[in-house]
């Protein structure tokens, strides 16, 4: 008799990832792949970081369980941090460590919501929210934040009908794969709405840092109620660290502690060690920020304007949502043109429908995080290759 399996068995594959395997799979054959497909910056954190988790390793004290909610001390200097960047005061109590900011959203999810509630998020949009949702019985009610509306989703849109409200709203600033930043007065405005309307929001902050056009204001400056999610991964460079962490409302933390406490234990110590030493540098932080913007820039200057399209603005994080239905394709088809850039230009990049499953067949998402020099290359390559694919179309 077969063995029982799960609904889990249905949730869909993070795409990006599996470009990234397809792509060491072809580096093993000897290929040269530039790397647009992962946000992952190519530049190492600060050497104080490194130092920090060397000094750490050697102590022995360092080598057993962390608190549930991370150490004392890193706890305190992220409290501070919303102090020294944003001028907002919070209780170091509510700060809560966890390993990467997706166990941070698994947190949430479990914490403020029962199997069936319904959470609205914008699409396009970073894929592990929905498919986590899903494995946690939880409903993903997608809101349009397409090129029409400027990429920001239109919260009046969900009462539209007289359709009940979701139980909860995560919407992420500046956002994945497009790059979008909202405005304070957006964020400010959906932090009313929420609280007006009985919404849970969760915030996705984790590109804060990581903005070509001034730093944008968090939620927390305009909620208490809001869960605030962010992460060393992208701006501290940090992402294989898996150092995250969310600021959570009083009514929640006991919750969260309990399973954090069942989930993980406790967050790494040592990376915690790393992570505290990773705010004392924001100079060498913000020069990378600089090399994104150039980044962004040479691919919107040395890419053809119809593999391009449409794109979004790119205000921050390091992401270029490019529009490909005016390439000339007989039907346009990310997955497809994805698989064929990588194979034939080795070039990687993450098909839309990873982000948007009704219009991600028109979409690409490259990530400039990486050189510069690969961002010439790239483009060199994909110049090349692009009119010989589209003759074989």
């Amino acid at each position: 008799m077969p063995l029982k399996t799960t609904s889990t068995n249905a949730v869909p594959a993070f795409l990006a990832m599996a470009v990234m395997n397809a792509s060491s799979q072809l580096e093993a054959t000897g290929a040269d792949v530039i790397h647009l497909e992962l946000g992952q910056p190519s530049s190492p954190p600060p050497e104080a970081v490194n130092r920090a988790l060397a000094d750490a390793l050697a102590q022995t004290s360092t080598h057993g369980y962390s608190l549930a909610f991370g150490e004392t001390a890193l706890r305190r200097r992220i409290a501070a941090h919303y102090a020294d960047f944003y001028g907002v005061t919070t209780d170091p109590d509510r700060v809560v460590i966890t390993p990467g900011s997706s166990l941070a959203f698994a947190l949430a999810f479990l914490a403020a919501f029962d199997r069936g509630d319904r959470i609205a998020l914008a699409t396009p949009g970073y894929p592990a929210y929905r498919n986590l949702m899903l494995a946690l019985g939880i409903e993903p009610v997608l809101l349009p934040a397409r090129a029409e509306q400027g990429w920001v989703p239109d919260l009046e849109a969900l009462a539209a009908n007289g359709a009940p409200l979701p139980d909860g709203i995560l919407l992420a600033s500046p956002a994945n794969p497009t790059g979008v930043v909202m405005s304070d007065d957006e964020v400010k405005s959906i932090c009313e709405w929420c609280d007006r309307n009985g919404v849970r929001l969760i915030m996705d902050e984790i590109y804060h840092g990581l903005t070509f056009t001034g730093c944008p204001a968090t939620a927390l400056s305009f909620s208490d109620s809001a869960i605030i999610v962010n992460s060393f991964s992208k701006y501290y460079c940090m992402t294989g660290w898996r150092v995250g962490w969310a600021i959570v409302p009083p009514e929640l933390l006991e919750t969260v502690e309990r399973l954090a406490q069942n989930l993980y234990i406790g967050p790494p110590r040592p990376m915690q060690a790393g992570a505290l030493a990773a705010f004392d540098d924001y100079a060498v932080l913000d020069r990378h920020v600089e090399r994104y913007r150039e980044n962004r820039d040479i691919l919107i200057r040395d890419l053809p304007e119809t593999f391009l399209g449409d794109i979004a603005p790119s205000d921050g994080a390091f992401y270029l949502y490019a529009d490909i239905s005016h390439l000339g394709m007989r039907t346009p088809d990310s997955m497809a043109l994805a698989d064929a850039m990588l194979r034939e230009a080795h070039v990687a990049c993450t098909p839309g429908i990873d982000f948007d499953r009704e219009q991600g067949h028109r979409h690409l998402r490259l990530s400039f995080a990486g050189s510069t020099a690969d961002m010439k290359e790239a483009s060199r390559r994909l110049n090349d290759w692009l009119p010989k694919f589209l003759a074989g179309q």
